[in-house]
């Protein structure tokens, strides 16, 4: 059985239930975000020992707002019925931030990817993360 991090998290922190479905997309993209770079993270990190800033400067490439958005579009057709919905509302979700370099149809793509790779994380479903994860970027034939 797969150990649900966020579950973990949040007894040890005294933190309550919350029914994930209440959350606001962006608040979705907020937490998927870190959850997709800790994911490109780890697997740059464990490809070898190297200087911080070629870390940086490889992992930065991958979770970038084009690269996400490349690998959402790949990855519809993989999509449950569920996540794609997820998708649509935190692609379409109204942000106050504006997409610094990035054009607008990419920032909003990857910030629907980040909300499902947030709501997926606090579901608890990391396996499905790092499946999407592979699968999109062999798709978009990236190599880490």
């Amino acid at each position: 059985m797969e150990e649900n991090l966020n579950q973990i998290i949040c007894e040890r922190f005294g933190v309550g239930d919350v029914d994930v479905r209440s959350y606001s997309p962006l608040v979705l993209a907020y937490i998927g975000d870190g959850i997709y770079d800790l994911v490109i993270r780890s697997v740059v990190v464990g490809k070898g020992n190297t200087s911080p800033n070629q870390l940086h400067a490889h992992t930065s490439h991958i979770v970038k707002a084009e690269t996400q958005s490349k690998m959402i579009e790949l990855l519809q057709d993989e999509l449950t019925e569920e996540e794609m919905n997820v998708y649509r509302r935190g692609r379409n979700a109204k942000s106050n931030t504006m997409a610094k370099n990035a054009s607008m149809s990419d920032y909003r793509n990857a910030t629907g990817f980040e909300a499902l790779m947030g709501y997926l994380y606090l579901q608890g479903q990391m396996s499905r993360i790092l499946e999407l994860v592979q699968s999109g970027l062999a798709k978009a034939k990236m190599t880490i």
